[in-house]
């Protein structure tokens, strides 16, 4: 009786773990890209709004809110229970996202929505900013999904306003300093990515944080010379992150073709960015090892890093040639 008694809680241990096993790997299962065009036009028709100027850029990042929120599994990185709380790589996917959502809104908020310095800010975006800030672990009281749940509501209080023409002080404005200072956020999330990635396999790496000026001072002395590894713990998260991010980053560059259309082509620009998201979606092609691994160099085994990472730097230095046609007269 007790033989059998066991071995009937053996197999739901095991009916149990599987079933939270193949819980977890659908929940682990990456959201598509959107159709952010599509999704903006068909969104505007529905509503009865017309398709303003920033409309497609502010439905882009309602959307990627909403889909970190309703994608399988919800919002994952603040979970308490089994599949979620022994989740890794998606959780790690979400920061990703988030921290692209939080740029844009920063830039929405500073740049985007105003005419000039000291135009006052929107009444929405100044709500919506600081809660999308909001710590991203955070459980209960209040929870991180209620939280961006708000900032999302605010988004779409502002994009209502926008497309209502009867509404002047909500407005979008695209111009080539506006885009080009939040490139500027977007190049130096992409650099900081790319070194993470590739110190999987440890560098020796120079300290520069004054090169270029003589006399550029710090407030204490820097390591000259150092060994830059990430550990091995944190490969495989560093690798999701980057991923997360430029998922985020393909749907609102996508956006930002169609808003900024008319700055592109008069830079002559709009092929750089193109040529951008072309290197990003490259970030997003399936990974068929089980492991993100972390082979040396030119060893046997690959390097999932350093692949992704010359993938980002070339976004990276793209980027910086976008800037630059930006910035010319």
């Amino acid at each position: 009786m007790e033989k059998k008694t066991t071995i009937g809680i053996l197999g739901g241990v095991g009916a149990l773990l599987l079933l939270l096993t193949l819980v977890g790997w659908y929940w682990s299962s990456e959201p598509d890209s959107i159709p952010v065009v599509a999704s903006a036009t068909s969104h505007a028709e529905a509503q009865g709004n017309n398709l303003v100027t920033g409309y497609v850029t502010t439905h882009t990042l309602i959307t990627v809110i909403d889909t970190l929120l309703e994608k399988p599994g919800g919002y994952i990185a603040n979970d308490i229970l089994p599949p979620g709380l022994v989740m890794d790589n998606m959780p790690n996917w979400e920061l990703g996202v988030l921290v692209q959502v939080r740029d844009l809104a920063r830039a929405f908020r500073r740049d985007f929505s105003r005419s000039q310095s000291q135009s006052t800010e929107d009444k929405d975006l100044a709500k919506a900013e600081p809660l999308l800030n909001f710590e991203h672990k955070s459980r209960f009281f209040p929870s991180s999904e209620s939280q961006y749940d708000d900032a999302k509501a605010y988004l779409e209080s502002y994009l209502a306003r926008l497309a209502d023409p009867k509404e002047s002080r909500a407005q979008f404005y695209t111009r080539a300093d506006n885009l080009s200072r939040w490139l500027s956020d977007v190049e130096t999330r992409l650099g900081s990515l790319s070194q993470r990635l590739s110190a999987a396999v440890g560098k020796a790496q120079i300290n520069t944080d004054l090169a270029g000026d003589s006399a550029a001072q710090q407030a204490t002395p820097g390591i000259q010379d150092q060994i830059v590894k990430t550990p091995w713990l944190e490969i495989d998260d560093v690798f999701y992150q980057t991923r997360g991010s430029c998922w985020a980053l393909i749907q609102i560059l996508t956006a930002i073709e169609n808003d900024f259309r008319p700055v592109l082509e008069k830079k002559n620009a709009r092929i750089s960015l193109k040529q951008i998201i072309r290197e990003l979606e490259s970030t997003q092609d399936a990974v068929w090892s089980p492991l993100i691994l972390n082979g040396e160099g030119f060893g046997l085994l690959a390097n999932h890093s350093l692949v992704m990472a010359s993938y980002v730097a070339r976004a990276h230095a793209a980027i910086i040639d976008l800037r630059s046609l930006l910035e010319q007269g």
